[in-house]
């Protein structure tokens, strides 16, 4: 059974960091792309960032330059660090590894997601 447990959000001031940590069970870490997704209030989730199996990392527009995807194979554990925070951040974060090795696969299972709120 595969399971994602992310941790790691809070309330934080604008300006401000968070690492996010999914930890992932019930699926080879290694064969899959994982990916960090984020859903606003009121609004459709979206892709913010992605890491490939051939280490190729991807970043939505919105966050490249102060999001940073880390994936630690031995603890099968996916991060995103977070730096400058803005609070158009504000959303529930979920990671979710993709059908296969590549960031443009699909994907299927979700984790519970962890909030993340910044104030202005």
């Amino acid at each position: 059974e595969v399971q994602l447990v992310e941790s790691g959000g809070g309330l934080v001031q604008a300006g401000g960091s968070l690492r996010l940590s999914c930890a992932a069970s019930g699926f080879t870490f290694d064969d899959y792309a994982i990916g960090w997704f984020r859903q606003a209030p009121g609004k459709e989730r979206e892709g913010i960032s992605c890491s490939s199996t051939d280490g190729n990392k991807y970043y939505a527009d919105a966050v490249r330059g102060r999001f940073t995807i880390i994936t630690d194979s031995a603890k099968n554990t996916v991060y995103l660090q977070m730096n400058r925070l803005k609070p158009e951040d504000t959303a529930v974060y979920y990671c979710a590894p993709t059908e296969g090795a590549s960031c443009a696969e699909g994907v299927i299972y979700w984790g519970q997601g962890t909030q993340v709120t910044v104030s202005s």
